[in-house]
């Protein structure tokens, strides 16, 4: 038998209010994985599984930490803009973990986020080309993403959900991957963006840029 000490200790951390749902830990449906998809540089569909995966994990610790100090969601307090800046980091480096060829550009706002081991010195590159792969997240589904520019390159996209709607917010559904997609796209796959004197000048994919991404699912649920 335990002592009396720890089993109070260990009543006490597991309790919580009455009626307070707790977190939900999402996980990765297998089967919605696409084993038709061409993957570049040696990726393979487990590579985005467990990506997947570790965000799900993260999520589910923060909040289950959140919840035992009474605060509000993680999900539900980061802005938009950064919810997709840090998916598409911690995707970059669970990717760069888990893959057998790729690793982080170390270069500052380098392009593309992910490039094969060793082929650049120190493993940074202003510019890679086709040697790597960019990592976006997006909530619009389809995978439609503004870009910094127009380039050749190996595109993956990686659609999410937060839910927002549900009342009480402690019932709410965990975030969750909907959809990725990868795909080799060229400037003239393109269509520029004028946002103004005041904003940047981005470029999205086409209507025919935009159907051979989708054409290379990897993972639709």
């Amino acid at each position: 038998m335990l002592p009396a000490r720890l089993t109070k200790a260990r009543a006490w951390s597991t309790c919580r209010p009455m009626g307070v749902a707790m977190p939900t830990r999402e996980q990765v449906d297998r089967l919605k994985l696409n084993k038709k998809a061409v993957l570049p540089h040696q990726l393979r569909l487990i590579d985005f599984e467990t990506a997947m995966q570790d965000v799900y994990d993260f999520f589910y610790d923060v909040n289950v930490l959140f919840q035992k100090k009474g605060l509000p969601r993680f999900d539900d307090e980061l802005r938009p803009a950064i919810m997709s800046g840090m998916l598409s980091d911690m995707l970059t480096a669970s990717l760069a973990k888990h893959s057998r060829a790729l690793t982080p550009n170390h270069y500052h706002n380098g392009h593309p986020d992910l490039i094969v081991k060793g082929r650049f010195a120190n493993d940074s590159v202003k510019s890679g080309g086709l040697d790597g792969v960019e990592i976006k997240t997006t909530q619009k589904p389809g995978g439609a993403v503004d870009t910094h520019g127009a380039r050749e390159q190996h595109m993956c996209v990686f659609v999410y959900e937060v839910d927002k709607a549900t009342q009480p917010a402690q019932n709410r559904q965990a975030l969750r991957f909907t959809e990725v997609y990868i795909g080799h796209v060229v400037p003239t796959d393109f269509r520029g963006n004028d946002r103004g004197q005041l904003g940047t000048r981005t470029a999205t994919l086409d209507r025919n840029g935009i159907a051979k991404l989708r054409s290379n699912w990897v993972y639709k649920a």
